[in-house]
């Protein structure tokens, strides 16, 4: 009687000790399954994983104008002549002139300023359209420098060079599945943002230009005759060495 006793005790103790297997192990397939889920839902497409945004920057130019120099110089003057016309293609508000305020170089950036002013208008932009402001620099400089610089519309990606999972084996075997790793595609993705002339273009597309009314009624009237309606330019034979095929 005693060893049938015995033996009823241990039965349950040795059911406790599998059921607490058996949850474990299901608790570690659980997390085997949300870890393949995560992985299942990895998005493959480059355009999901690093997208492009749109959003408003700020686009600057800094003039270096010495104490003794009341001017720009032929390099400056360019320089302030593009941004201009970089402005009226792609501004999306109005521009800013920061003026440099307590140090040697201010007498000479304010007549520089009257310069700059005078060549914006000349390329087209309104002087409703310049605002002007002083500010002080916030290291002791011996001069600063003329600051321009206005909102526009710029498209980025990334960051890039983001690692979070090894490219070679590891313990949980990411290696072996068919998956483009993170960083893939990041730069082409980054360096389309930065070329992009119009990040508009990006969203949508822009809108037709009016056609050639003249070239097409040539073609179509070369058609109408039966004629070729490929342009034939003069200096097409010129550039051959031989005369197989004629």
């Amino acid at each position: 009687m005693k060893k049938l006793l015995t033996l009823r005790r241990r039965r349950p103790r040795q059911s406790a000790w599998c059921a607490a297997a058996l949850l474990a192990a299901t608790a570690l397939a659980g997390c085997g399954q949300t870890y393949q889920a995560a992985i299942d839902t990895y998005p493959e497409d480059i355009r999901l994983r690093h997208p492009i945004s749109i959003r408003e920057g700020e686009r600057k130019l800094e003039l270096f104008v010495g104490v003794n120099r009341g001017g720009l110089s032929p390099a400056q003057q360019a320089d302030v002549l593009g941004f201009a016309h970089s402005w009226r293609h792609e501004g999306t508000g109005g521009m800013l002139i920061d003026i440099p305020w307590g140090t040697p170089n201010e007498r000479a950036s304010v007549d520089a300023v009257d310069e700059v002013r005078s060549i914006l208008a000349a390329a087209g932009v309104a002087p409703d359209a310049i605002a002007t402001r002083r500010y002080r620099p916030t290291t002791p400089i011996k001069f600063a420098t003329v600051r321009l610089s206005y909102p526009k519309v710029i498209a980025e990606a990334g960051p890039c060079g983001l690692w979070p999972k090894d490219l070679g084996p590891s313990k949980d075997g990411t290696d072996s599945s068919n998956h483009s790793y993170w960083n893939f595609g990041c730069t082409q993705q980054r360096n389309l943002a930065a070329m992009v002339d119009n990040p508009a273009d990006l969203v949508q597309a822009r809108g037709e230009t009016p056609s050639y009314a003249a070239r097409r009624a040539v073609v179509l009237d070369k058609y109408r005759k039966g004629e070729a309606t490929a342009t034939r330019s003069p200096d097409s034979e010129k550039g051959k060495i031989s005369d197989i095929g004629k």
